[in-house]
């Protein structure tokens, strides 16, 4: 049977110019994470739109990088190629902040049903492994919607680039799945270490503390969730469930700190949806039994996140006012980021036995001129995580639990996670408003 594999392979097998030559003009195509976007279809599909190949075609992705930027957001065929974003980052803030691109709202973990039931899904394009002997191939560090996708687009398109690594899980397609296969080696974007702050390190601290030997962790993208697992390093026998894998993550299971041994719910195993680092954390990710990833579906999923016993999840805002409201994905009405999974892991970690649901933020913006806890949000700011959702804020400064607390007990608490040459004026603030 691997010699019929092989032989199919052979005969999906095309040039960039004939795999993008299936997409129909007018298409809605969903796009693969940043992480795993496929260079060499991308840069044909710009050929493509810049020779009038198509009058009309609607792109759907998140975390845009490099070759995103260049082939589908140039100037040049933005007349064609319509980009509809799903999380905003810094590949796609600007074009969303001057009306050239859009932006869907959404809950992480609806993702792959959104683009099951809600988006036209006509075409899937995305990188995967090579194909092993059995006919599968991986999506690599991008299985969160992209798997889902794939299987219910009307055409799907891979790239098969051999830097791409093998994961375990969830995380396969079978040629027979495929409708064109196009093969392009090409490095596996990489994610830069953010520069450490002193603000990180308090927070890593004060967070590390309020995670117990034995818990299941989900850290997010960013310095402070860096400095959480630095600060773990003496910690024993904790579990990883996360939608996004990172570096840090890899030094924990290598340390022999993340063993996965108490996990109550995929035990031994650390699960997420996506991946994004170093070529360091591709290969350990490359055929290791420990890894296992699912769906954002599954691993977002919130009474999926509760089946762990003592979750605890970390995850960063912008802005949160008196009441414990945490905008965490604009500023105003510009759309910063997104929600992501922050939602999610707060309802699921706070439903965990023993779980806490932590927002950490740096209590100050723009060098220290500004104040992150506000009286009110900015008009026209998101709620990202209502303050019936949050479970512990943290800042540089400590470490406040909200759950059953009135509306001056949570002022007052909050208030004191401020930078201390805001917190007069702050409490000024909430006296005028008879909150404390």
């Amino acid at each position: 049977m691997a010699n019929n594999w092989e032989q199919l392979y052979k005969e999906k097998l095309q040039s960039a110019e004939e795999a993008v030559g299936l997409i129909p003009d007018g298409s809605h195509i969903i796009q693969t994470i940043g992480f795993a976007e496929p260079p060499a279809i991308l840069r044909e599909i710009n050929v493509g739109a810049k020779q009038n190949r198509w009058t009309e075609l609607h792109m759907y992705s998140l975390l845009p990088l490099a070759a995103t930027r260049e082939y589908l957001l140039a100037e040049e065929v933005r007349d064609v190629i319509h980009w509809h974003s799903l999380y905003a980052s810094a590949g796609d803030r600007d074009f969303l902040a001057s009306g050239v691109a859009d932006f869907i709202p959404n809950y992480f973990h609806q993702v792959p049903r959104l683009v099951s039931e809600f988006i036209q899904n006509d075409v899937c394009i995305t990188t995967v492994s090579p194909m092993d002997q059995n006919g599968y191939m991986s999506f690599g560090v991008s299985v969160d919607y992209t798997s889902t996708a794939a299987r219910v687009a009307k055409k799907t398109i891979v790239q098969v680039n051999e830097n791409m690594p093998r994961v375990h899980g969830d995380s396969f397609i079978h040629v027979s799945e495929v409708d064109a296969i196009v093969e392009e080696n090409s490095s596996i974007p990489e994610l830069p270490t953010p520069a450490r702050r002193d603000e990180d390190d308090a927070m890593g601290e004060i967070i590390a503390e309020m995670v117990p030997d034995g818990a299941t962790i989900q850290l997010g993208i960013g310095g402070v969730p860096n400095a959480v697992a630095q600060s773990l390093k003496n910690h024993k026998d904790l579990g990883i469930h996360t939608e996004m894998f990172t570096d840090s993550m890899v030094d924990l299971i290598q340390d022999g700190v993340a063993t996965g041994s108490n996990k109550t719910f995929h035990p031994g195993k650390a699960l997420w949806a996506f991946a994004a680092g170093s070529r360091r954390m591709y290969d350990f990710l490359d055929d290791n039994p420990v890894i296992e990833a699912r769906p954002v579906s599954y691993t977002n999923f919130p009474p999926n996140i509760a089946r762990n016993n003592s979750l605890v999840s970390v995850n960063s805002t912008i802005e949160v006012d008196f009441t414990g409201q945490c905008c965490s994905e604009s500023i105003g009405t510009l759309q910063y980021s997104g929600t992501g999974g922050q939602h999610d892991f707060a309802r699921g970690a706070f439903d965990s036995p023993g779980g806490k649901s932590i927002v950490a933020f740096y209590s100050t913006a723009k060098s220290g001129t500004l104040s992150r806890v506000v009286p009110v949000l900015k008009p026209g700011a998101v709620v990202t995580t209502p303050r019936m959702e949050v479970n512990y804020l943290v800042s540089e400064f400590g470490a406040a639990q909200l759950k059953g607390k009135s509306i001056p007990e949570r002022t007052k608490a909050i208030i004191g996670l401020a930078h201390p040459q805001f917190r007069d004026e702050l409490t000024h603030e909430a006296k005028q408003m008879g909150y404390l």
